[in-house]
């Protein structure tokens, strides 16, 4: 596991910090808390484990919210390989007790199930392939992100649509075999130009259209392999260009725009997917107060309205910095705007159970949707994972990988 090392110097204080995760919130909190204890003044640099510079004031204007944004995404180059190897990171061995990646087996999510008395307790995780993807080499197979399949859609749209059953049935396969129930995928925000590399080629395709089909197709692939689907980011995150793990995007469209455009996938897979996802993005068009999550009026009107999805509605993880406030606050203003579920992601144990305290029980509409979802799984289909996965090789090598941001 490759680990980036970064020392940030701000006036006279100074942080060493190690990132192993790109979900690792602490980093942006205890750079938050040196900026705020200089007040903002002063220079500042960024430096790799051998001191060689990253970036310093003089390159991002001092403004230090933009260094920690491209401190974050040199961090993912790192984190990634996309980096060279010889600047700012050092290979992890598995003996490392503090950085070995773990081990998940069918034994854990049992025990889990066993914890909550529950034989079929809704196990969740992030797996689009690509970047976002919580099971990795070298327990688990690397699959493609979903631009790669996108851009193979848009040179012959079949091979394309078989491709991104294909792409979902393997995840499927990967997730069954540990007794993980649900896939928070597939991304229907448009891969548009100038979007946040947060989104980048987790997108599948620009064009709304194709965009429907091939989230149709990966969601009957997930279901064939008997693990739930989460449509996200609702009601569209392809438009904003700050990454909502950091900072809270806006998106200046209006509502008509949206609708023929941003919408048109969740629209289209409304019916097919029993869970989707809010975006922590603000509209002002359709609520100038509220980002999606946390606002009524857009999940009422639009999200349950407009898009007409009637499904299992899950918040993005309350613990992104888009969001302000105490996690309990957020956990249960987003009950309250009209998430059926809450999502804290980040393994905090003090957030967990303030999220749990604030979030309350799930009842009344909210249980009878999350039940009407959970009951969509079905029995895996016979399937091949080895013959699957060559099938899908082939397919792509007509599309070389391509680095989006």
């Amino acid at each position: 596991m490759k680990t980036a090392l970064l020392t940030i110097n701000a006036g006279s204080s100074s942080l060493k910090f190690a990132l192993f995760s790109l979900e690792h919130q602490a980093l942006v909190r205890k750079y938050r808390g040196l900026v705020a204890n200089i007040g903002g003044r002063g220079g500042f640099s960024v430096r790799d484990e051998q001191g060689a510079k990253v970036l310093d004031s003089a390159e991002v204007a001092a403004d230090h919210e933009h260094a920690l944004s491209l401190t974050l995404a040199w961090c993912r180059e790192v984190l990634s390989g996309a980096a060279p190897l010889a600047v700012g990171h050092r290979v992890v061995h598995g003996g490392d007790r503090y950085f070995a990646p773990l081990r998940v087996d069918g034994s854990l999510i049992d025990d889990l199930r066993a914890t909550v008395g529950r034989a079929d307790a809704p196990v969740l995780v992030d797996q689009e392939g690509g970047r976002v993807a919580r099971l990795r080499p070298p327990h688990w197979p690397a699959r493609p992100a979903p631009r790669r399949i996108g851009r193979l859609a848009e040179h012959d749209r079949r091979a394309g649509l078989e491709a991104a059953w294909l792409h979902a049935r393997l995840i499927a396969a990967d997730l069954a075999e540990l007794g993980i129930s649900v896939a928070c995928a597939p991304v229907l925000d448009l891969a548009l130009p100038g979007r946040t590399r947060a989104i980048g080629d987790r997108a599948l395709a620009a064009d709304p259209q194709l965009v429907a089909a091939l989230g149709q197709a990966m969601i009957e692939g997930l279901l064939e392999g008997g693990v739930l689907p989460v449509i996200k980011h609702l009601p569209g995150h392809g438009r904003a260009r700050r990454d909502s793990h950091l900072f809270l995007p806006s998106v200046a469209a209006q509502p008509e725009d949206m609708a023929r455009t941003d919408w048109v996938p969740f629209r289209a897979c409304r019916h097919a997917a029993p869970f989707a996802m809010t975006a922590h993005v603000l509209y002002p068009a359709l609520d100038r107060a509220h980002p999606a999550t946390l606002s009524p009026t857009i999940i009422e009107d639009v999200i349950r309205g407009e898009i007409g999805f009637a499904g299992a509605l899950l918040s993005d993880d309350l613990s992104m910095g888009a969001l302000s406030g105490s996690l309990g606050t957020r956990a249960a203003a987003a009950r309250a705007a009209g998430c059926d579920v809450a999502l804290h992601c980040n393994g905090d144990f003090a957030e967990m159970a303030e999220v749990l305290d604030a979030a309350g029980p799930l009842a009344g509409a909210s249980a009878r949707r999350a039940e009407e979802a959970l009951a969509r799984r079905r029995a895996p289909a016979p399937f091949d994972p080895a013959a699957g996965a060559a099938q899908l090789a082939d397919l792509l090598a007509a599309v070389a990988p391509a680095l989006e941001v």
